[in-house]
């Protein structure tokens, strides 16, 4: 593990799982986190308790009085309040040290028309237009939390700090959610339109394989397992809905553990849709 960070100081202010999971990286990398909460907690800590926990080992809490004078001896700041309600509260860029990184997790940025609107991760992926090709169905991973909001945020805190080792200056960062979202939704049709060799299908058993056989060796490779090798013409033919039709009905023939095992070593891109137990113990 990378210990990058040993010796900087991370407080954070945020609320909810984008700063969480930043604060979290941060620490993963060296850094001393110390969450201060105002009074009543991150409502986390009842909405989402193991997912609290999980995000907040190691780090250290403290009281909501003590931010303005942990505001002095930070070296990065996190919060994710709405446009102007940190300057309120007293902890805004203005009262952080000149040499800090202030970084403010937003839903949509500053200076836009929807800059005060409230919103979380299932409001920035439908402004965003992530949600076009799936919607009404949940996303099952909180896109803009945590990869447009706390994953984009550390990078820009990462960058800022090797600006400030250059420069000895710190940076104020703002963060759209919404906007880093918009910048992650494919464009890339063959990914979202449905093609029969990226798609998901069901085996005999009720699971589901994941197919990504985008090059054409992988699915050639594939086909042949499935002894069917004349589909791997027809990998992007203008009819895909025939040629899924007839890799549905291949797929069905076998339980998914026999796919695996036939699969097993073979370039064919092809994997399991995973329960997060089965993820865990695989993964480890």
């Amino acid at each position: 593990m990378q210990r990058a960070l040993d010796g900087t100081i991370v407080v954070d202010f945020s609320r909810y799982l984008p700063g969480a999971l930043a604060g979290a990286e941060l620490r993963r990398l060296g850094a001393r986190v110390v969450r201060v909460e105002r009074p009543g907690g991150d409502p986390m800590r009842t909405t989402a308790p193991d997912w609290y926990e999980q995000l907040n080992i190691g780090k250290e809490s403290a009281d909501w009085t003590l931010g303005p004078e942990l505001l002095g001896t930070a070296d990065v700041v996190l919060e994710s309040f709405r446009p102007g309600v940190a300057e309120q509260l007293g902890i805004g860029p203005e009262a952080a040290p000149d040499t800090a990184v202030y970084c403010s997790i937003t839903g949509f940025g500053t200076g836009g028309r929807h800059e005060l609107r409230a919103g979380h991760d299932l409001n920035y992926l439908g402004w965003a237009g992530v949600l076009e090709s799936t919607a009404p169905a949940l996303p099952p991973v909180q896109v803009a939390d945590l990869a447009a909001g706390a994953l984009g945020a550390v990078i820009e805190i990462l960058a800022a700090l090797i600006e400030r080792a250059r420069t000895g200056k710190g940076s104020r960062i703002v963060v759209s959610m919404t906007h880093n979202a918009h910048r992650l939704a494919s464009r890339a049709r063959v990914l979202t339109a449905g093609f029969a060799c990226y798609r998901m299908y069901e085996t005999a058993d009720g699971r589901f394989l994941t197919v990504g056989a985008l090059e054409p060796k992988f699915f050639a490779r594939l086909c042949d397992l499935l002894g069917r090798p004349e589909l791997s013409e027809l990998q992007y033919a203008d009819d895909q809905q025939a040629l899924g039709a007839e890799l549905e009905s291949l797929f069905r023939a076998r339980t998914l553990a026999e796919w695996l095992a036939l699969f097993d070593g073979e370039d064919v891109c092809v994997g399991p849709v995973a329960t997060l137990a089965e993820a865990d113990a695989d993964l480890g």
